[in-house]
């Protein structure tokens, strides 16, 4: 169960289990979106039993990406418990998601 790509549904059951998630707001048309894609993977597989990583097409999940906000993507959402614990806006270095979820786990 690598990486997710979430709907509403999904979302919702996953959140509401304890534990650590990555959130990876995106849409196929943005390229830094497409830049970051290998690093959120490679972080999937890594992370696998320990958080779980998933993916939020914007233009598909609407309501999803209103509730969190999301103005620009991509855009990264840690969340621990189901309560956002942080939040990496624009295209950033795999450590820069991977130090925030060290520091969630």
């Amino acid at each position: 169960m690598a990486l997710i790509h979430f709907n509403d549904k999904t979302f919702q059951e996953a959140a509401q289990k304890p534990g650590v998630m990555l959130v990876d707001f995106w849409a196929t048309w943005c390229g830094p979106c497409r830049m970051i894609a290998p690093a959120i993977e490679q972080i999937a597989a890594e992370y696998e039993g320990k958080a779980v990583i998933g993916k939020v097409d914007v233009d598909q999940e609407g309501a999803l990406a209103q509730q969190f906000g999301i103005m620009s993507i991509p855009c990264v959402v840690i969340l621990k418990d189901g309560k956002e614990v942080a939040r990496k806006v624009g295209a950033m270095p795999k450590f820069a998601y991977t130090d925030a979820l060290d520091a969630a786990l």
